[in-house]
């Protein structure tokens, strides 16, 4: 679990070296009735507008840049966006990167892997398969591993994006999350810890959190559905466990079609083109899995844009 000593230090870092490549990515505010929500703002974080498309960079240039990094590059298993992430970063510092994906990968993620120079291997159904190739790679070739969420430099990247959020605009009274593996959400609570209620979201076909709090520990889940190419981890991260234990109270549960239908209304009412798990936060507000307060600021992290364009007709 990362603290918030580690976060501010490595936003410093951020911000002296690399600027050109993290990016402080908008804190867009609005009155709550402009999203339909009956709460006094709500404000987003526009995340999908940083480099490669996700949160993402964050954690995996962070993990690059705290470790010396072989001749054979880096490598990675990913739903998509973190080897994105990871390519790119791999890109900006002229290092190899391999990135492992499963068959639901989106083409669309695949061919911006491409793009970025990334050796592309689609191995498995789901991304823990792809996850079990890449670490028989890693110990074949020696590269440096990236985890798509559970390492510690990946959630202290994470939570620059939580700091962000306060220098531009405060402590919100909520934040909501969409939860996968947990990188996310265990950079947002180690750094609002209990000054903002954190709430976690997960599609009811990925449950991975829900379910380790029903069983006391995190266990291994079956995923599938609308988000499974960025929500698809089989079991919730072991530092996110920690984070989410100590400093998040909701675990919350929507439908696909809550998803879907919020993706929807965020393109065509704000013309944001995001992918499915970055309208988690505005799907839990208008199915009303959460109600806000009327005097309520509720931040929203807009995670990801990574998505086939044609997917919103």
């Amino acid at each position: 679990m990362s603290n918030r000593y580690q976060i501010e230090s490595c936003l410093r870092s951020f911000n002296k070296g690399y600027s050109h490549f993290i990016h402080q990515t908008p804190l867009w505010k609005l009155p709550g009735q402009a999203l339909g929500v009956a709460c006094a703002e709500v404000w987003l974080k526009l995340e999908h507008l940083q480099t490669g498309g996700s949160f993402k960079a964050r954690g995996m240039l962070n993990r690059l840049l705290s470790n010396p990094i072989p001749a054979s590059g880096v490598i990675v298993a990913s739903g998509g966006n973190a080897g994105i992430a990871t390519a790119a970063a791999a890109k900006a510092l002229g290092v190899r990167c391999e990135v492992f994906v499963p068959q639901v990968s989106s083409p669309a993620k695949r061919a911006k892997l491409a793009a970025l120079g990334a050796q592309v291997v689609v191995t498995g159904a789901a991304y823990f398969e792809a996850l079990q190739a890449c670490l028989v790679r890693q110990q074949e070739t020696g590269a440096l591993l990236t985890h798509a969420y559970d390492q510690p430099e990946v959630l202290t990247g994470a939570g620059t994006m939580a700091l962000e959020i306060e220098q531009q605009g405060g402590v919100p009274d909520a934040v909501l999350v969409s939860v996968g593996g947990g990188g996310l959400i265990g950079g947002v609570a180690s750094w609002f810890e209990q000054r903002s209620r954190v709430v976690a979201l997960e599609p009811e076909l990925a449950p991975t959190l829900f379910r380790a709090r029903e069983a006391g520990q995190p266990v291994d889940v079956t995923v599938s559905g609308i988000a499974a190419d960025s929500l698809g981890a089989k079991r919730i991260g072991s530092l996110a466990w920690d984070a989410t234990q100590a400093h998040v109270r909701d675990a919350l549960l929507l439908t696909d079609e809550s998803i879907r239908a919020a993706q929807l209304w965020l393109w065509k009412e704000l013309k944001l083109a995001v992918e499915p798990a970055a309208a988690l936060p505005l799907a839990a507000l208008h199915s009303g899995r959460y109600v806000p307060r009327a005097d309520e600021k509720v931040c929203l992290i807009i995670c990801g844009a990574n998505l086939d364009p044609a997917s919103l007709n």
